[in-house]
């Protein structure tokens, strides 16, 4: 027999540690390699973990709700010298994602980085602090307003881990200096202190999952942070259902299938070229116009909500967009998404209308300042005006848009004129548009 180690694997250039979610192997059971043996949470996105051999767990390490560092050893499988030698590469590179692009976006936490000495300083503290720590120990730092820097790191290349500012807090070390105390930074890093409500007889008390938290926190956050306005347009989809019959078929056969949610997508992304302020970030008193058309689109899962992105949206075509979301949202659901899939979007897009809302005025996702919502499309009467100016009532696929924007840059003249254009292009959809 020979022994093979399960690594927390690293989900991404910037992770630095992990969270074991949930075993799905228990000791004593037979697993195979690539199956799934268990579930990590980073702070960019959820996954399950394959197997990197077959053999038997004998061994765990790291129990559910624990964070380690990245390459930890968090389990333990025996197998014979042949399945250990096959699996040998398999342990180093299955669990792997796609490395994040280099070219990361401006947050919010590094937009409120203190200037100081200048805009050059401020970048240099705040590679500083991804060098010295990760996003869950910034996260614990500012909730208990501790420097960093006056913590010891035990993690990989001296790392600030989770377990070390925690040690950190409970010694009763001093906390931040007044000058770095008053730093106005930690806010926007997410950590969101939630109100206490008692519990009655009776109730059931359930924590919340990790993606329920960092979902919660974010809109919060996006509710303190944007002046929210929301603009409603009836659109009729009838054009569009008459498309989609037609294209029903041929898509299928390429392994597709047109929803109006890629109509949608199609078009929204056409229009983002010409309003670029809806395809924008606020970062301080600066405004940063996108020149990539990145599109979010919300994922409802049992256990929360994903916002996989839609890369380059604008260079896709109808058919490229439908099996491009397909792929995303079914990879959401299984946990196989990988970090660099839920970064860098410009503009979210969520269907609350899937599930029978009429309309609904959504959260911007941050750091974008514009979110759309789709209401149920379905047949409903509409007075139309014929040629010879005549009125009747006719039957028509109808569904709401709704756009919740930030009131800082997008005035309510931007929001309706790019919500105009895209209500115009859906209602004259043909052919040759896809």
């Amino acid at each position: 027999m020979a022994r093979v180690d399960v690594v927390m694997p690293q989900m991404g250039e910037s992770i630095a540690e992990g969270t074991v979610s949930r075993w799905l192997k228990q000791v004593g059971e037979d697993v195979k390699r690539d199956e799934a043996i268990l579930e990590i949470s980073t702070d960019k996105v959820d996954a399950e973990i394959p197997s990197p051999a077959s053999g038997v767990l004998t061994e765990i390490k790291v129990q559910e709700g624990e964070t380690v560092d990245v390459q930890t050893v968090v389990a333990v499988i025996e197998t014979d010298k042949a399945a250990a030698g096959d699996a040998a590469p398999a342990k180093v590179a299955a669990p792997e994602p796609k490395p994040e692009p280099a070219a990361a976006p401006v947050s919010a936490a590094v937009a409120a980085v203190p200037s100081g000495d200048g805009a050059g300083a401020a970048q240099t503290a705040e590679e500083r602090l991804q060098q010295k720590s990760t996003p869950v120990v910034r996260k614990i730092a500012a909730e208990h307003d501790v420097d960093i820097g006056a913590v010891e790191g035990t993690g990989h290349a001296g790392r600030v881990t989770k377990r070390d500012i925690l040690a950190f807090i409970d010694s009763g070390a001093p906390k931040a200096a007044p000058a770095r105390a008053a730093a106005p930074a930690a806010a926007p890093t997410g950590a969101m202190e939630h109100p206490q409500v008692e519990a009655w007889p009776g109730d059931e008390v359930v924590p919340m999952s990790r993606i329920r938290k960092l979902t919660a926190d974010h809109m919060v956050l996006s509710s303190r942070t944007s002046a929210h306005v929301t603009s409603f347009f009836e659109v009729d989809f009838t054009p569009i259902s008459k498309v989609r019959r037609k294209l029903k078929a041929e898509f299928a056969e390429r392994g597709a299938n047109p929803t109006y949610l890629s109509f949608i997508i199609k078009v929204v992304a056409d229009n983002l070229r010409t309003h670029r302020v809806v395809n924008a970030s606020v970062s301080g008193d600066t405004i940063i116009y996108r020149k990539d058309i990145n599109i979010g689109i919300a994922v409802a899962l049992d256990w929360g909500l994903i916002v996989p992105v839609l890369k380059h949206a604008d260079e896709l075509s109808l058919f490229g967009i439908s099996k491009r979301v397909a792929d995303l949202a079914a990879r959401a659901r299984t946990k196989r998404l990988n970090p660099d899939e839920v970064q860098q979007g410009t503009f979210t897009i969520t269907n609350p209308g899937g599930f029978g809302s009429f309309a609904g005025a959504p959260v911007i996702n941050q750091p974008q300042v514009a979110i759309l919502g789709i209401g149920a499309i379905e047949k409903r009467p509409k007075v139309m005006t014929l040629e010879d100016g005549q009125d009747v009532i006719a039957i028509r696929t109808m569904g709401m848009l709704t756009m919740s924007y930030d009131h800082r840059i997008v005035d309510g003249a931007d929001a309706d004129r790019f919500l105009a254009d895209v209500k115009r292009d859906l209602e004259q959809f043909t052919d040759g548009s896809a």
